[in-house]
């Protein structure tokens, strides 16, 4: 179907794959074994065009509920993280994410803001607006709502900016983001790591069981 339809290959994702880890013990043994055929049927060369990501967890890689509790899948994933993390080899089998820091959180953001640019009514007006300047404020602003914890910020982040910010100034020719608008975060809008990150701010904010 890719063939006679133009492409080139086909990306699949499959993310958070920690989750094997959470499931019956016979059904995690068939998950991480479906993984490590299709693994060879790819390097067999059965999908031509084809190519897999899996995500997870440091625990997932190299704890014992997941890919090391099937040994032939671990040998096809084992990548030796021992050397310093600017040698990673990122033409190996498996790579390394570091985590989110501000400066990374800026760049991304300001990525997200090119995209959206490409796409919107007045791409000049959002870039004046929305700048470098005004992204890193922003992206510290919701990083410290977080309890400063930058790496769990991005999805707030860029829902934030997106959503409350590049979307109303394409829209609203007067709209300043500077001026008009103030960030909120809600805990209806967190998951359970964010809303923790939050913490306390008042008294008032801790729940008590009576």
């Amino acid at each position: 179907m890719l063939r006679d339809s133009g492409h080139a290959g086909l990306l699949i994702v499959l993310d958070e794959v920690e989750t094997i880890q959470r499931v019956r013990g016979d059904v995690r043994d068939k998950s991480l074994n479906a993984l490590r055929q299709l693994i060879d049927e790819v390097d067999a060369g059965r999908f031509p065009g084809l190519y897999l990501l899996i995500t997870g967890t440091p625990a997932f890689f190299d704890g014992p509920q997941g890919v090391q509790r099937l040994e032939p899948l671990a040998q096809r994933l084992h990548v030796d993280f021992n050397t310093n993390a600017r040698f990673d080899n990122p033409r190996a089998v498996q790579i390394r994410l570091p985590a989110f820091d501000l400066e990374r959180l800026v760049n991304v953001g300001g990525k997200v803001r090119d995209i959206f640019c490409s796409h919107a009514l007045a791409p000049d007006r959002i870039s004046n607006l929305a700048d470098a300047a005004y992204i890193e404020d922003l992206a510290q602003a919701v990083a410290g709502k977080l309890g400063g914890k930058v790496g769990i910020a991005p999805r707030i982040f860029l829902k934030k900016l997106v959503a409350d910010v590049l979307d109303r100034i394409d829209q609203f020719p007067e709209f300043n983001p500077r001026e008009h608008y103030s960030l909120t975060i809600s805990e209806s809008e967190l998951r359970p790591v964010e809303r923790n990150a939050m913490g306390a701010g008042t008294v008032d904010d801790i729940e008590l069981n009576l």
